[in-house]
């Protein structure tokens, strides 16, 4: 009776520069334990200078690489058909000009953008007219709205945001985290289809 070995193909895993990719990095194994440590240790690809930092490995390669070694053995592969994986390459100190310019330039990019919103749906004039409304006196500027509104705009974006600088409020992701993530699957979508060369096949390929 054939024995089997399951695997399932990792999303996406990090690697050095010249490191040797094992099928244990870049798949989790259920196999016999007569035959699982070298499965582990088993070599799957050897990154080189030629590599971009994106390097995508299909399961059929994999499979590929199992049979050489196993061959009375039947693979069973579950979940995703590539793994990408990426290529960490030493990370430059970050440079504090640079860093004080974005700042700069997303503080006074959002505080322009609320303040053009306010502008564009009369703000001013409406807590004018509602302090007008509820105390019978007309004022250039309704403190009594302002200022709590200003507090509630602040608390808000916290909230909404859910983070006070590191700490996060609760386990829910934020909107923003959200859109990340799927950013990012969109991403790892298109690299997985244009970067591996056995997701498609042209005329002119042999």
């Amino acid at each position: 009776m054939e024995e089997t070995i399951y695997i399932r193909m990792r999303h996406r895993v990090q690697i050095r520069p010249h490191d040797t990719v094992y099928l244990r990095d870049v798949a989790q194994i259920i196999a016999d334990e007569k035959i699982f440590k070298q499965l582990q240790q088993l070599p799957v690809y050897q990154e080189n200078e030629q590599d971009h930092n994106i390097i995508i490995i299909d399961v059929m390669k994999v499979i590929e690489r199992i049979t050489e070694i196993t061959h009375h053995l039947e693979v069973q592969t579950i979940g995703p058909a590539q793994t990408i994986v990426e290529v960490i390459h030493k990370k430059k100190g970050v440079s504090i000009p640079f860093f004080i310019l974005i700042w700069c330039l997303l503080f006074f990019g959002a505080a322009l953008a609320i303040m053009y919103f306010h502008e564009d749906v009369a703000m001013r004039e409406t807590q004018q007219r509602l302090y007008t409304i509820i105390t019978g006196k007309v004022v250039e500027k309704p403190l009594l709205f302002q200022i709590p509104y200003s507090f509630g705009l602040g608390l808000g974006m916290v909230l909404f945001f859910n983070h006070v600088f590191r700490k996060r409020l609760n386990e829910e992701p934020s909107p923003l985290e959200v859109e990340m993530f799927n950013y990012q699957q969109d991403l790892d979508r298109y690299v997985s289809l244009t970067e591996n060369k056995e997701s498609m096949k042209r005329i002119d390929d042999d």
